[in-house]
């Protein structure tokens, strides 16, 4: 077996699937544990529905559905951001919405004509199949993202844990709001290169839940979510290359089965210290 992925890292294609998993991975793991912290796991689920839309849509006219997407989910995210706690109050709104970005996109991915194989790759991700271009897109994407949530991180963070509190002391909670909800809809672009739009929570959010779960302090959480992110997508990759089976498939189940695992742990212990 080991000569067997020896074998495989030979191959640029699965070079260039673990660098941009890696990526994408890096980036939805931490802004996945903001996105906990605040509870607002209906944004990144609404920004990869809305974006499909915008993906199928690029397609049809011929463009990048990365773009398409990147560009619908960056001004959802504006919109979501600007619009901070009366979206949470508008359920039926945010339900149609969705509705309604996702006929549009099923009506544009009906009347594309091109590669079948493109327009299953928006739904469940192609990562074997990223180019040396989209590489180099991805790098600038997560660099910006990343470097944008560097500046008010510690700001967020304070904004997200004591709310009231920061508001007294001159934050402007809608100005970063709206920031994390652009960074957002970045990783979510991003996380929907390698599972897909259908599955995009998954890489997003499960790393940062199970990491919550398992650590109290902030920083040593953000270092478990990487890191439960990041192997996650090697094995799934490593193990789509030795089955012939989706990357997606194993990147979810082996995220599901650590979170049962978890879950199961923490009940457990919980119950012991009783």
């Amino acid at each position: 077996m080991i000569d067997q992925i020896l074998n495989y890292l030979s191959y640029d294609f699965v070079r260039n699937a673990l660098v941009a998993g890696t990526m994408a991975a890096v980036l939805g793991a931490i802004v996945g544990y903001f996105v906990v912290i605040r509870n607002v796991g209906f944004a990144a689920h609404a920004l990869s529905h809305i974006g499909f839309a915008g993906a199928t849509g690029a397609a049809l006219l011929g463009l990048s559905p990365l773009s398409g997407m990147l560009f619908i989910t960056v001004g959802a995210g504006f919109i979501i951001g600007i619009s901070g706690d009366k979206i949470h109050r508008s359920e039926m709104a945010i339900g149609m919405a969705l509705s309604v970005s996702l006929g549009l996109g099923t009506l544009f991915l009906s009347l594309y004509t091109g590669y079948a194989g493109q327009a299953m790759a928006i739904l469940l991700g192609n990562i074997l199949g990223v180019s040396s271009n989209q590489i180099t897109h991805m790098i600038v994407l997560s660099l910006l993202s990343l470097g944008g949530l560097a500046i008010f991180s510690r700001k967020l963070l304070f904004a997200s844990i004591q709310p009231a509190l920061a508001e007294a002391r001159g934050l402007s909670l809608p100005l970063l709001s709206t920031a994390f909800m652009v960074v957002l809809a970045l990783s979510v672009t991003l996380a929907s290169q390698i599972v897909g739009i259908l599955l995009v929570f998954t890489l997003v959010i499960a790393p940062a839940g199970i990491a919550l779960r398992l650590c109290r302090s902030f920083w040593l959480g953000i270092i478990t979510s990487i890191i439960i992110a990041v192997v996650a997508v090697w094995i799934g990759i490593l193990l789509a290359c030795l089955t012939d089976r989706p990357v997606t498939f194993w990147i979810t189940s082996l995220l599901f089965g650590l979170y049962a695992l978890t879950e199961a742990w923490c009940r457990l212990f919980t119950k012991s210290d009783r």
